[in-house]
């Protein structure tokens, strides 16, 4: 049996597992609390509590043979790797496929340029930084068929423009030139599987739609699919932003997905916003 083993259960993880357990797969998630491994459980899926901050039980990782690795790193680095990786270098043949999710911002900032896979790694700020070191951690370990996927700005259902609107914290800030890049979750889902059956140890891929636009676009577009007038646009060198809204927009670039396409043969449900946001409409 496929046992798919989730260090992180949120958005991107378990959309794969809800894909793959009708096909029979067995899924096992982590969750850093009790109350979210008790939510894991109610989906039918095996769990354990974890942190970072301790291994998980002896025998957890037998007859795993696909990981997702979706933890995020900290200021300490990759929580997994500080605590499991010996454990997992040392049963590295034991796994067909392992998949590290990363972010598109190891590129940092091209101002509004392309870039794909070969794009140097220039992170603008420390979270990237971190990611670049974790991945050339994860790809360090002999043996290890891991993935690297890139993802763009997720969205996906509960998490979109429609639900801000709705919600009332939507907002139309403008930044001149700023382009981002995007992607829907059960297309992100659908890519880790592509890679599954086409795996390539080591490769890494941007995982993100056809069409990169400025953020307003996104919430204009939003707006008038469910019939609302749009928040008014904000100016970004006056808008009033927290510091991490404002490094969002500290970097600005198109990412290519034509390896995806050319190396998976993966045809995006959703390759743009508009069909992504009709969708969840």
């Amino acid at each position: 049996m496929n046992h798919l083993f989730c260090f992180g259960f949120g958005f991107s993880a378990s959309t794969l597992a809800a894909r793959l357990a009708p096909k029979g797969w067995k899924i096992t998630g982590t969750s850093r609390s009790e109350a979210g491994a008790g939510a894991i459980r109610a989906k039918g899926f095996g769990t354990h509590v974890f942190d970072g901050s301790k291994s998980l039980p002896l025998g957890a990782l037998d007859g795993v043979t696909h990981l997702v690795i979706s933890a995020p790193p900290s200021d300490a680095g990759d929580p997994v790797l500080r605590v499991m990786g010996d454990e997992i270098a040392a049963r590295a043949a034991q796994f067909t496929w392992a998949a590290y999710l990363s972010t598109t911002g190891v590129y940092g900032d091209h101002q509004g340029g392309w870039v794909d896979e070969a794009a140097p790694l220039q992170p603008a700020g420390i979270r990237g930084q971190r990611r670049v070191d974790a991945e050339a951690a994860w790809l360090a370990i002999p043996g290890l068929a891991v993935h690297l996927f890139r993802l763009a700005g997720i969205y996906g259902p509960g998490r979109n423009a429609i639900v801000s609107l709705r919600e009332g914290s939507a907002r139309r800030v403008v930044k001149q030139g700023q382009v981002f890049s995007r992607i829907h979750v059960e297309d992100i889902a659908g890519v880790l599987e592509a890679s599954m059956a086409h795996p390539s140890p080591g490769r890494a891929y941007n995982v993100c739609d056809d069409e990169p636009c400025p953020p307003q676009d996104v919430i204009s577009y939003a707006a008038r699919l469910i019939g609302v007038e749009p928040p008014p646009l904000e100016d970004f060198e006056t808008a009033e932003l927290s510091p991490m809204a404002k490094s969002f927009y500290g970097e600005s670039k198109r990412v290519s997905n034509a390896r995806v396409k050319r190396e998976l043969g993966y045809r995006f449900v959703y390759p743009s916003f508009r069909e992504g946001l009709a969708g969840l409409v």
